[in-house]
């Protein structure tokens, strides 16, 4: 019997990711599924190309008193509500959070995996970051860290496909009208994302972030995150590279290009492409971050992080190639 996992959330676009990577994964056996508006649907009616192994698993309303014995439990909630439901499961039953709720809350590990992997091993609660800050911070951590780039002066422009909103389908923005042939800035001044991105900033430099500015934005298409940068410090180009390749040795999902990376590079996958410009003349550092929004941006590093907190190889279930074309 191999180590025992739960989705909760399955029929969301994160829950329905997890399902597909634990499905395969050599480690995890799935043996619970639930879902709000899915329960009582078996998984091959909901996902008809599920393995023939989970075809008949029933999807469970989910209700965390009636939790059978697991190992893991993968939470792909909207934020907002999943805080007082885990709360109420068994404190002994890892859980790693692909919402919100959980962020920088006492008590739960910030799971930005590539970057901490030692604060993550071990850990019994484990808040996954947001696809945003998922690409974000990976760029630029190592020119933080290494003082490059001054915390209090970022500028963060971000790209992003449909399906990082949520397959809720209630609010028209995200309709295949409203975003077909379309690109539109949302969220500004006030995104949901903006505190953690701001606190592991300051984490990472020891300074303040107190100038941050981040925009996303919509574009027509289903996955990806394409995130650029803009900083100022006085590094060249040479320099950013170096500190990126030196604080990411023998990392397995972090490949540094200088190539400016394109976001279906990582589709399908847990990866995560940086590239850096720099102009020391200008005081200028441009930091580049392609991520599968799924992938890297939820479930995939959920799983990495699932791996790290059951001391399995940390790329356990996370090796397959991205999707081209």
């Amino acid at each position: 019997m191999g180590i025992r996992v739960g989705i909760v959330g399955i029929s969301g676009f994160g829950g329905g990711e997890a399902l597909r990577l634990i499905a395969s994964h050599p480690s995890f056996d799935l043996v619970y599924a639930a879902g709000e508006g899915s329960a009582g649907s078996r998984l091959v009616d909901r996902f008809p190309g599920v393995p023939s192994t989970l075809a008949e698993l029933v999807i469970q309303e989910w209700n965390p008193a009636t939790l059978p014995q697991l190992d893991v439990l993968f939470a792909s909630l909207p934020t907002g509500i999943s805080a007082e439901a885990l709360s109420c499961v068994p404190k002994d039953m890892k859980i790693v959070d692909i919402g919100g709720d959980h962020r920088y809350v006492d008590g739960w590990a910030y799971g930005l995996a590539d970057v901490w992997p030692q604060q993550i091993a071990d850990q019994v609660r484990v808040a996954n970051p947001g696809c945003f800050p998922a690409a974000t911070l990976n760029a630029l951590a190592p020119l933080l860290a290494d003082k490059l780039i001054e915390p209090g002066n970022i500028v963060i422009d971000v790209k992003t496909g449909i399906s990082g909103a949520g397959r809720g389908g209630a609010n028209s923005q995200f309709s295949y009208a409203d975003t077909n042939e379309n690109l539109q800035p949302y969220g500004l001044l006030k995104h949901v994302h903006m505190p953690e991105i701001a606190k592991t900033i300051e984490k990472l430099s020891g300074g303040s972030a107190a100038g941050l500015v981040f925009t996303p934005h919509l574009v027509p298409m289903t996955r990806g995150v394409l995130a650029t940068i803009y900083c100022r410090g006085g590094a060249t180009t040479d320099q950013c590279f170096a500190s990126a390749r030196r604080f990411y040795a023998k990392r397995p999902f972090i490949r540094v290009t200088e190539r400016p990376p394109q976001t279906k590079w990582a589709t399908g996958s847990n990866l995560a492409f940086l590239s850096y410009a720099a102009d020391p003349e200008r005081n200028l550092v441009i930091a580049m971050s392609v991520i599968d929004n799924l992938g890297k941006g939820a479930a995939g590093q959920a799983v990495q992080n699932a791996n790290l907190i059951c001391g399995l190889p940390e790329t356990a279930g996370l090796d397959g190639a991205p999707v081209w074309p």
